[in-house]
């Protein structure tokens, strides 16, 4: 999964848990970061770091619609493709990272957020603990048999916008199939997030892996990550 990737893991003691969502332009990142915010944000302390290649387009999106304080909320510009800023160098990410980090300690999870990439795109393992990776139903249900280490290897595989299946003609049962054939073990989510824009199921999924994140449990802080005004 992560032969190109130049950088040692980073230990995890003592700091947030990072998680990496990733996935093809228009496949649901922003939206599915919007909801674990709106789930997790009356439990955790958390913070996003968003990633564009020239602008702040999904930070902005996230501040319109009130998901968390703006101050918890950077944008990263990567000016290349977004692989490179999340698995090659990942110093302005990592900074982003850490100075949130500063700023609100303790935090107990925060979202990195990539540009729209391919199958190819991973998170380095320097810059978070674990990953997700989105596919929407609209690119067609032979997409999981691809592979690629986004689908293959992520920690949790999201296939979201189910509800457009039947518009398209898309087989959710052959992705399913198909998903658990080239990953094995390894999770996988069906979600519409027009359905259920809380996604309910991923964000039982974050705090499952909370629990197994070895850094101390910090107490909920219930309006250290509230919104600035309810969506």
């Amino acid at each position: 999964m992560h032969d190109h990737d130049p950088h040692p893991a980073a230990p995890p003691v003592s700091r947030a848990l990072r998680l990496g969502i990733g996935g093809p332009v228009g496949s649901g990142k922003t939206a599915l970061t919007a909801a674990l915010c709106r789930s997790l944000r009356d439990e955790l302390a958390l913070a996003v770091v968003t990633n564009d290649i020239y602008t702040t387009e999904d930070a902005d999106f996230l501040r319109r619609n009130g998901v968390l304080s703006d101050d918890r909320i950077t944008a990263v510009r990567t000016g290349c493709c977004p692989h490179t800023a999340i698995r090659d160098d990942i110093a302005a990410n990592l900074d982003a990272v850490e100075s949130l980090e500063e700023l609100h300690r303790p935090l107990d999870l925060v979202i990195v957020e990539s540009g729209g990439d391919n199958l190819t795109a991973t998170f380095s393992r320097g810059l978070v603990d674990r990953q997700i990776f989105v596919l929407d139903v609209s690119g067609g249900d032979k997409v999981p048999r691809k592979g690629g280490p986004g689908v293959t290897a992520s920690d949790l595989l999201v296939v979201n916008k189910t509800d457009l299946a039947e518009l398209i003609g898309a087989d959710l049962a052959v992705m399913a199939r198909d998903a658990g054939a080239v990953r094995g073990e390894r999770p996988v989510l069906f979600t519409s997030l027009r359905e259920d824009p809380a996604a309910a199921a991923v964000a039982e999924w974050v705090r499952g892996v909370l629990r197994e994140h070895p850094h101390p449990h910090h107490a909920p802080h219930p309006h250290a990550a509230a919104s600035v005004n309810e969506p």
